[in-house]
């Protein structure tokens, strides 16, 4: 498996092998080895997996969660294609405001690593589009927010020729700067603590 630093810090893009033969194909979307060298913690906390089937043009995001207790992701398009969308939300980072995107298809089979505190979305590039989560933490509606995906600022990558196709709660999100002002973001420095203490099982 192949791994790559996106350009926000600390998001990571995995590239597995493929072995196709008659029958069809065989891949490991997630493997611990390749995470461990490529995050530098021993394993990834699984405490929910989710599900989604979205038709063409659905975008989901940007969505984050209350930090704390914060959520990490790992993300995989288990059928058809999608623009999966990272974004560095946390106040006081580096690469605060920045997001990177993987393409995610059944050719490629990528998958992405998504820390503690930073705003995930996606772009459903075709009907039936399957995509597969696994969360460090379990789901509580009441902790999960959402940004403005058109926010000019972000300038997140729509593919041309999309409509996008959003949730009432989606188009009605704040801005970043509208969250940031009204204390929704989470702290770099208080995200690195959660990500570290999470992985090493403390």
């Amino acid at each position: 498996m192949e791994a790559r630093p996106l350009a926000v810090e600390g998001a990571i893009e995995f590239t597995p092998r493929v072995f196709p033969d008659a029958r069809g194909q065989f891949l490991s979307p997630y493997q611990e080895e390749a995470f461990t060298r490529a995050h530098g913690s021993p394993l990834f906390p699984v405490a929910q997996t989710n599900h989604s089937v979205s038709r063409q043009g659905v975008v989901r995001g940007v969505h984050y969660t209350l930090t704390p207790p914060g959520t990490a992701k790992y993300v995989y398009c288990a059928r058809g294609s999608a623009l999966d969308i990272v974004v560095d939300i946390r106040v006081g980072s580096p690469t605060f405001g920045r997001c990177d995107s993987v393409l995610m298809d059944q050719q490629h089979h990528r998958a992405s690593y998504i820390p503690v505190g930073f705003g995930h979305a996606f772009v459903a590039l075709e009907d039936d589009t399957v995509m597969s989560y696994m969360l460090s933490d379990s789901y509580v509606p009441a902790n999960e927010l959402a940004l403005d995906f058109l926010d000019p600022a972000l300038n997140l990558p729509l593919p041309s020729g999309v409509e996008p196709v959003l949730s009432d709660r989606d188009r009605a999100a704040p801005t970043l700067e509208e969250a940031r002002e009204r204390g929704l973001l989470p702290e770099y420095d208080h995200c690195l603590r959660i990500e570290k203490s999470r992985h090493s099982g403390s």
